[in-house]
């Protein structure tokens, strides 16, 4: 950890000077950013119904609730093979057996309703690309609502525009090749929630679609990578990666009522058709039980942290929370996790190896000081920003 004294010093600088902190060389478009505004954001997420991962469904909620998050869009990533149970199309080492499911409209309308927005939602194209130039010109309409809505955002935006990818990267690399020049002006930096710190693991984001990740990590495009894996896998615990495990959800029973329902819906696989009115329900004590005893896994905070530039800190108390930048104090204890410039070199598998640059460079890794301390701390943290989203105030 770095003590708040000599944070607060490269804070100043950083800020007076228009640039990004944690590790990162400026703003990625070229332009400054104005940090009193929300930050305009398109979410690509691989969120089902019934879940794949409910921690899709969990995340959601962030991109909803930030108040420095300008929620643009919610791009539905789906893979054909992983819309049906266990099909020839999933390799045997990730084969899943929990479908039937499709692309999560059901939550994302949810959370329009619970928030009281009109979000708008496209769809991915279902099948992976047949090479990283492929611009999916053979894929149905209605699976190129999404790459139509990246570019309706794109076009519209007087700002360029952060684009978060929990999935697949299809969308990102269809619509970079069908419009680079549109991508390269309005995209102020991808963040990619994919891939692993070693070659030796095939991260399960990387597999749904590798010629979406090589056009990506190959392309001109400011990219921040937040790996998922390590070489032990895709639930250990490294320092250029991203997991980290929540060893029970009771915080879920402090959260707002609308909220934990918008929760049971989708932890108990629900198939109720009024999925809007069973919000308003008092939230099931059954439900609740079976679903808070459960242990969490967590891919997708830092990437909501660095975005919302909110750090990770120790205050007097003990405690830590996620705190904007402009509110640390003093006193607080900095848990440093950044963004670090690095080369890249992506194989036609969509692997990749990095290692850290003090060049420019249009792609950068994340970092954290200390894993376990960082996971630790986000025990405490997430919990307690959960608690505080109030959709109706």
């Amino acid at each position: 950890m770095i003590q708040r004294r000599s944070f607060v010093k490269t804070l100043g600088c950083a800020l007076s000077s228009g640039w990004m902190l944690s590790g990162e060389s400026g703003p990625a478009s070229g332009e400054t950013a104005d940090h009193k505004k929300p930050v305009p954001v398109i979410d690509i997420t691989d969120l089902y119904h019934p879940h794949q991962d409910v921690g899709d469904n969990m995340d959601l909620i962030a991109a909803y609730a930030l108040p420095e998050i300008d929620l643009k869009a919610v791009i539905l990533d789906a893979t054909d093979a992983y819309r049906h149970r266990g099909t020839e199309g999933q390799l045997q080492a990730y084969r899943d057996e929990t479908g039937p499911r499709d692309p999560g409209i059901i939550p994302v309308s949810q959370l329009n309703y619970i928030f009281d927005r009109n979000i708008p939602y496209g769809i991915s194209p279902f099948t992976p690309l047949k090479d990283p130039s492929d611009q999916a010109l053979d894929a149905p309409r209605f699976q190129l609502s999404g790459i139509d809505l990246i570019f309706k955002v794109l076009r519209e935006s007087p700002v360029p525009v952060d684009i978060l990818s929990f999935g697949s990267p299809r969308a990102l690399a269809v619509a970079y090749n069908r419009d680079p020049d549109l991508m390269r002006r309005k995209v102020r930096r991808i963040h990619l929630a994919a891939g692993s710190s070693s070659t030796k693991f095939l991260e399960w984001n990387v597999m749904l679609d590798p010629n979406a990740m090589a056009c990506l990590l190959r392309s001109d495009l400011p990219v921040a990578i937040y790996p998922c894996g390590t070489e032990e896998g895709a639930m250990a615990l490294g320092r250029n990666n991203s997991f980290w495990k929540l060893e029970n959800l009771e915080f879920i029973r402090r959260m707002h009522p609308l909220l934990q329902n918008y929760l049971i819906y989708a932890f108990e696989r629900s198939a109720r058709s009024d999925f809007l009115g069973m919000l308003e329900e008092t939230p099931s004590e059954e439900a609740l039980q079976r679903i808070t005893k459960r242990s969490h896994n967590v891919w997708e905070t830092a990437l909501w942290a660095q975005v919302a530039q909110r750090e990770l800190v120790q205050q007097t108390d003990g405690k830590y929370r996620l705190v904007p930048r402009s509110n640390i104090r003093s006193s607080d204890i900095v848990n440093l996790q950044r963004l670090v410039p690095c080369r890249l070199e992506a194989d036609e598998k969509g692997l990749f190896t990095f290692s850290p640059s003090d060049k420019s460079s249009n792609f950068s890794i994340y970092e954290r000081e200390d894993p376990k301390q960082n996971e630790a701390a986000f025990r405490d943290a997430l919990p307690a920003l959960y608690e505080s989203f109030n959709p109706r105030a």
